[in-house]
């Protein structure tokens, strides 16, 4: 730059040359990460536990590349101008007497470098601390029980309205469909129901009345049900506390029953045994046969919630879920299912087969992409933090040169050298860090929805992140420092 100017360069020039550089690099960077996203376009499906529930197409919208490439030229500018305005200010006569180099040095030139760097630690501090969450919160998901066995049992079913059945030949078939996988080896056993637990189908909800409950002031409750057949908590594997469960003779012509789960008998009994006790559902009151554990029904992460069940023959639906417990491998069990069906109807088929463990993994798809998500954008901006440490100790070094050699000239060994630069490196973290921690502990509240069993302030999540940036900004430091140890005191002296 000192000599450009001293042989008639203008300023106006230099600042040209400056931002044209810049944007040269950012086109370069722009079009490589465009290259990049239409490479792993499709890479989003990989996130899901089951790609074929989702539809993800791969396209690459012009709207959101053109305001990327909007967003990088602003940065560049903006990143690019602040050095070039401060070829502005350069001291021609005073720079070509001497190449001063103060330091690991030269605050005042290299503040906006240091503050960057800062920035770049403290993004990537929050991410880190984002990521950890989000990860030990899907941990506790999936090591958390959903209520209900998952092992063995497959779901399926067979579409009857699409076929055109309408209620009692629907009625028939699944009566005849049962009897027949009863004689199936390898079927321990069977059930219906309208909705599977952490599926995709929302469950019936209704206004209820409880025998000797006591309604608040403009209290409504309203509770979901599910309606299924006889066999279906034996199946499942929730477990039955008192009571009994459904049985065929629970049909249209009986009396109404239902069987409650256990956070139900809390909120509306206070607790007591509420078999013989009426439920009013629909307008009609049912008689409580039976009361169940609690399970996970929407979400695994939900809280309890009342929740009751109806026999599937009282409340009828023509295209309920079918559930099998097998004994055998689900392929075979389910070829020897679908050739019962064909000899009731051969145009029938069955729909999508899935087990309750895959189910299960589908529910917790939106806790694993967003760890996903996170954790790429925080190795991202670790990366980008530990490459910009990288730089501006790698520049300090350069800049620090004829120092460096003095200090060694007067009696600093090698070890004080690496402390020097290695110090510097930390301090920044250190400052990084510090504001990162204030904006985490701000903005991890946000995860709230997303965290199950975890605290957004866990101190170990935030001592861990601490611990991963203390050794990447080492990391970025020991190759600019390890540089600055050899330095030669006599060359630099002579130079």
């Amino acid at each position: 730059m000192n000599v450009r100017l001293a042989i008639g360069a203008t300023r106006n020039r230099l600042l040209k040359q400056l931002l044209t550089e810049s944007l040269i690099l950012s086109a370069l960077g722009t079009a490589g990460g465009f290259l990049v996203a239409y490479c792993c376009r499709h890479l989003l499906l990989a996130l899901l536990p089951d790609g074929r529930t989702t539809y993800l197409p791969g396209a690459i919208d012009g709207r959101v590349m053109a305001m990327s490439a909007g967003i990088c030229l602003l940065v560049t500018f903006i990143l690019g101008f602040v050095p070039a305005l401060q070829t502005r200010h350069l001291d021609l006569a005073g720079s070509m007497k001497a190449e001063s180099g103060s330091v690991v040095g030269a605050r005042s030139r290299g503040w906006i470098r240091s503050g960057l760097v800062i920035f770049q630690v403290c993004l990537s501090f929050i991410l880190l601390v984002g990521a950890a969450l989000l990860l030990e919160s899907l941990e506790k998901i999936r090591n958390t029980s959903p209520g209900f066995s998952t092992s063995n049992v497959v779901v399926t079913g067979v579409s009857l309205v699409s076929a055109g059945y309408d209620e009692p030949r629907a009625r028939t078939f699944q009566n005849e469909l049962m009897d027949r996988l009863a004689a199936l080896p390898g079927v321990e056993s069977f059930a219906f129901g309208r909705v599977t637990p952490l599926g995709y189908v929302d469950f019936s909800t209704t206004p209820i009345a409880v025998d000797g409950y006591q309604l608040s002031p403009g209290e409504q409750p309203q509770v979901e049900y599910n309606q299924v057949s006889e066999s279906y908590f034996k199946t499942l594997g929730i477990p039955l506390f008192s009571g009994r469960e459904f049985t065929r003779s629970d049909d249209e012509n009986s009396p109404l029953v239902a069987i409650v789960n256990r956070t139900m008998v809390e909120r509306y009994w206070r607790g007591q045994d509420p078999n013989g006790l009426r439920l009013q559902v629909k307008g009609r009151w049912a008689r409580v046969v039976g009361v169940v554990a609690d399970s996970k029904y929407e979400s695994v992460a939900e809280t309890p919630k009342p929740f009751f069940y109806v026999p599937l023959r009282q409340d009828f639906d023509r295209e309920p879920d079918l559930y099998l417990r097998t004994t055998r491998p689900a392929q075979n069990v389910l070829a020897a299912v679908l050739r019962e069906v064909h000899r009731l109807d051969p145009s029938l088929a069955l729909y999508e087969t899935i087990t309750l463990q895959e189910q299960a993994n589908r529910a917790a798809a939106p806790q694993l992409i967003a760890v996903t998500l996170v954790s790429i954008l925080g190795g991202l901006a670790l990366l980008l933090a530990a490459v910009g440490l990288y730089g501006v100790m790698s520049y300090s070094v350069v800049q620090s040169t004829r120092e460096l050699g003095l200090r060694m000239a007067l009696g600093a060994d090698a070890a004080n050298l690496l402390r020097l630069v290695i110090s510097r490196g930390l301090r920044l973290t250190t400052a990084g860090v510090l504001f990162g921690g204030i904006a985490a502990l701000t903005l991890t509240r946000l995860l709230g929805q997303l965290l199950f069993k975890v605290s957004p302030y866990d101190p170990l999540v935030f001592a861990t992140a601490l611990t991963v940036m203390t050794v990447i900004a080492l990391s970025a430091c020991v190759l600019p420092a390890t540089r600055a140890s050899r330095t030669d005191p006599a060359r630099v002296l002579r130079d």
